[in-house]
């Protein structure tokens, strides 16, 4: 299985490893998260599993992947000492990843949908977000160490309240909620951390783009949620003042809410990294862990 997997809605969504190397890229999913087996969701094709995705084209056998696969290395074998920049290293790792996943069993059955009962599958709402999230779980199981989704629409500037109401909120509170208890079903919660966040809040002050009015960027206040790993639940930490202009008190900075973050999934946030030229780059600069937030 990957390491890292993300359901990308844009490019601009999706944080890719930068100086780490493309080899730790994520794995795109969301080939996989649009498939037909979410028949709750769209029913054209009249495919009916996930595993659909690893299925040999015909005439193609396992024997002759792993043969291509061979006279492939061989053949960067060749142009490797021409390689600066480490991108046949992460070639070889792409390849070597393609080639498992389709070989495998593991990642065809992760990638089923089918084999979840319907009534887990209404659980998570027929949106195809809440799908997504289901897969995410079903990935979690199968040994992927990160995944990422993205829910889009949050960009109120009118209609905010009907846009909210009737598109945004639902999936969001049906998938969520679906997948804490999930994890916590399979006895994953401890041991995942869950990190909901968007860019920045809105404004406190309803402007009148629209009919109903809408709400624009505002950096200065706005919410997170952390559960599972160390989070003790339950609980709020912090508050707005009572027009939700700034923080009651002394805020959190993002930098606080990424060193949290970190801690919780066991890294040390202080470590300092380099990049492949020497350059020294600190995984949080200013962050300070919020001790309020852990068990």
């Amino acid at each position: 299985m990957p390491a890292y997997a993300a359901f990308q809605r844009s490019r601009s969504h999706i944080a890719y490893a930068g100086y780490l190397g493309k080899q730790y890229d994520p794995f795109m999913a969301q080939k996989a998260a649009r498939l037909p087996v979410l028949d709750l969701v769209v029913k054209e094709t009249g495919k009916t599993s996930g595993a659909d995705l690893f299925k040999m084209p015909s005439g193609l056998t396992f024997d002759r992947v792993q043969n291509r696969h061979t006279l492939l290395k061989d053949f960067d074998r060749i142009k490797r000492g021409l390689d600066l920049n480490g991108s046949m290293e992460a070639l070889d790792y792409y390849h070597q990843q393609a080639a498992d996943m389709v070989l495998g069993r593991r990642a065809q059955r992760a990638f089923d949908l089918s084999l979840e009962d319907e009534k887990t599958r209404e659980r998570y709402g027929k949106h195809l977000w809440s799908q997504q999230v289901l897969l995410a779980r079903r990935l979690v199981e199968a040994g992927v160490g990160f995944v990422s989704l993205s829910l889009g629409g949050w960009d109120t500037h009118q209609d905010n309240f009907t846009r909210l109401r009737e598109r945004n909120l639902p999936p969001l509170d049906t998938g969520l909620s679906a997948l804490l208890n999930g994890l916590d079903q399979k006895g994953l919660l401890d041991s995942t951390a869950v990190f909901v966040t968007g860019e920045f809040g809105r404004t406190p002050k309803i402007n009148s783009r629209s009919a109903e009015g809408g709400r624009d960027h505002y950096p200065r206040c706005m919410f997170m949620l952390m559960a599972g790993g160390g989070i003790r639940g339950g609980q709020v930490v912090g508050k707005s003042d009572d027009k939700a202009t700034l923080p009651a008190s002394t805020g959190y900075s993002p930098d606080d809410a990424a060193a949290s973050f970190y801690h919780n999934l066991g890294i040390d946030h202080t470590k300092e990294e380099h990049s492949n030229t020497g350059r020294p780059i600190t995984i949080v600069r200013n962050g300070t862990v919020i001790e309020d937030l852990l068990s």
